[in-house]
């Protein structure tokens, strides 16, 4: 029996945006990736079959190659990984019924480009500079010391817990320091959530492509200050995955 197939959706882009002939998209084998058509606007497509699993580490590459990728010469608004609708004709349709919305927002992102700072604190340096400002939290550390885990495990706990609450009230305030010393080089900025208990910043700013080496002059600045302390790392440029995506103007 022959394999259905459909179509995944990258993302919409201006209508003479071309793919390049060596786009490959999602799939084993990777698909050809094309661009389906209606007035100012383009759906960035390939085919897969409608059973095929999606989810791969490889897959998830593939889409973020082919996005990120378009977002370096043109506007994108990324569609939600792993979106496959049956034919051209829902793509069309998609265009159709949010064309002004979807072009509006690429309007938008004319010459603009994420950029994410992320950080995480040196848990080892964080502990121990802590330890040394908080008497209780250090006295804490001292009758859990050499004990077993089971004799002091409420300590432990507790411990533990002042050390989240510093690590929280750290993050708070290095992301508010990274917008400020940097934000004024931005057209906006999203801090994120923290993606592990040691976070220390995690914030998305779309940059104009003309401020580009002064935003990433001012990351650098930032991040030396820091160096001691936090890993810190800057991820771009990037489509504007925090900032507007096609599933946001349709939902």
């Amino acid at each position: 029996m022959a394999q259905e197939n459909g179509l995944f959706i990258y993302g919409i882009v201006p209508a003479d945006v071309e793919p390049t002939p060596d786009a490959e998209g999602v799939g084993n084998p990777p698909g050809e990736v094309t661009a389906i058509r209606h007035g100012d606007l383009a759906a960035l497509v390939s085919e897969v079959g409608l059973e095929e699993p999606m989810g791969r580490p490889a897959d998830l590459t593939a889409y973020e190659r082919l996005v990120d990728g378009t977002a370096a010469v043109a506007p994108v608004l990324p569609v939600r990984f792993g979106t496959v609708v049956t034919g051209a004709d829902a793509v069309e349709d998609l265009l159709e019924a949010h064309h002004d919305r979807f072009a509006a927002a690429l309007a938008e992102l004319e010459d603009r480009v994420q950029y994410t700072v992320h950080g995480r604190f040196d848990e080892r340096e964080f502990i121990g500079g802590f330890l040394a400002e908080d008497a209780s939290a250090a006295a804490l550390a001292d009758q859990v010391r050499g004990r077993p885990e089971v004799e002091s495990r409420e300590q432990r706990i507790r411990l533990g817990e002042m050390i989240g609450q510093a690590v929280e009230l750290r993050r708070e305030a290095e992301n508010r320091d990274l917008i400020d010393v940097v934000g004024r080089l931005a057209v906006a900025n999203v801090p994120r959530q923290p993606s592990h208990e040691m976070d220390a910043v995690n914030v998305a700013f779309l940059v104009a492509v003309d401020d580009e080496d002064e935003f990433v002059q001012a990351v650098e600045d930032f991040a030396e200050q820091r160096r001691d302390l936090i890993r810190m790392r800057l991820i771009g440029p990037l489509a504007a995955y925090d900032f507007v995506s096609a599933h946001q103007l349709v939902e």
